[in-house]
């Protein structure tokens, strides 16, 4: 897979406060590691979109995550609220993780992340304009 990074997400994760920074860093690295691990992405781009980090595959719907200081106790992804995303990954792991409306999972930052769960949901939006069509994304 071949990764497109701009040089200026580097710099965000450098800003975050030094016990966000290794969070923020294994969200970047399981999104990666789960795009790495799907059949047919064969590119992933890592941006800035309002100024956070952000991906998307040659088959996918963007991915965004950051910390806020006005929501301290959480790191986030956020996916397009257009999209059926987040009401599928609701559906499917309400009872295992935490939910901002119809654009983000949030993250405690004290907690283990639930790695299995978050790759399955990665990999649904990494993989969404093939599977949008599908009951529940396919899963």
């Amino acid at each position: 897979m071949d990764l497109n990074s701009e040089p200026e997400v580097v710099e965000v994760f450098d800003r975050y406060p030094k016990h966000i920074q290794p969070i923020m860093k294994k969200l970047r690295a399981l999104v990666i590691s789960t795009a790495e691990n799907m059949e047919g992405i064969n590119r992933l781009s890592e941006s800035l979109k309002w100024g956070e980090p952000s991906y998307r595959s040659n088959h996918g719907s963007t991915i965004r995550m950051d910390w806020k200081p006005n929501n301290p106790d959480y790191c986030a992804f956020y996916f397009q609220c257009t999209t059926s995303l987040v009401n599928t990954f609701r559906t499917i792991y309400g009872n295992e993780l935490r939910f901002e409306g119809k654009r983000a999972i949030l993250l405690p930052i004290n907690e283990p992340i639930p790695e299995q769960i978050i790759k399955h949901c990665l990999g649904m939006a990494l993989n969404y304009h093939r599977v949008k069509h599908l009951p529940m994304l396919g899963a």
